[in-house]
């Protein structure tokens, strides 16, 4: 598996300080834990704003969480394609979206501890629907996918409810736009509604 901050000793723990430091600045709190799961999909939503990566991170920082996260391809170009995998990042090539569930699925079942996060929105603009591809990771991986979230409202950031996929896509999704309901992004009107009520195996990531 690819080395990322945490296997740096000296460095994971300047940077856990860090992003201690930077979230008390700022007067957020983290919520919940995932200490105890070892494999899982950890949605993150809602995605409205290029802060969200900034919290996201300092959050993972503060935690010392070992999660991998998946980003637009674009993310990882030149120069800066090696540090975003050191940070834990994963690029996914939209056109190629079955590939990367099936990957992110291997990825899973071959490692002791493997929880990814999937941005189900795919974009911080507003879209029609949630994409379905964390779905359809954790269903074929036999994992929970975690609600994870950031409230600037309430400038909480955490980890949800947890939830193994049932099948039944639409109470599935009722359950999910419930929880993200609460929660308001840093743009709260670029926020997309759950909806996904398509069949599951047509999704995406």
């Amino acid at each position: 598996m690819q080395r990322i901050w945490l296997d740096t000793p000296l460095v994971s723990t300047m940077l856990r300080e860090m992003g201690k430091a930077f979230l008390a600045v700022q007067g957020w709190r983290i919520e919940g834990s995932i200490d105890d799961l070892n494999k899982g999909v950890m949605i993150a939503a809602p995605h409205t704003s290029n802060w969200d990566f900034v919290y996201t991170m300092a959050m993972f920082f503060s935690q010392e969480s070992r999660i991998r996260w998946m980003g637009k391809k674009e993310m990882f170009r030149f120069p800066f394609g090696g540090f975003m995998r050191w940070l834990g990042g994963i690029p996914v090539d939209r056109a190629n979206a079955f590939h990367v569930a099936r990957d992110a699925v291997a990825a899973i079942r071959e490692n002791d501890h493997m929880i990814i996060l999937v941005p189900p929105e795919g974009t911080r603009a507003k879209v029609k629907e949630w994409k379905l591809g964390f779905y359809l990771i954790a269903k074929r991986a036999n994992v929970p996918f975690v609600m994870g979230y950031l409230d600037f409202k309430r400038k909480l950031g955490g980890y949800g409810p947890r939830l193994v996929p049932s099948g039944d896509n639409k109470s599935d999704m009722a359950e999910l736009q419930a929880f993200y309901d609460t929660i308001t992004g840093k743009r709260p009107e670029k926020t997309s509604p759950v909806v996904a009520l398509k069949d599951d195996g047509e999704a995406d990531v």
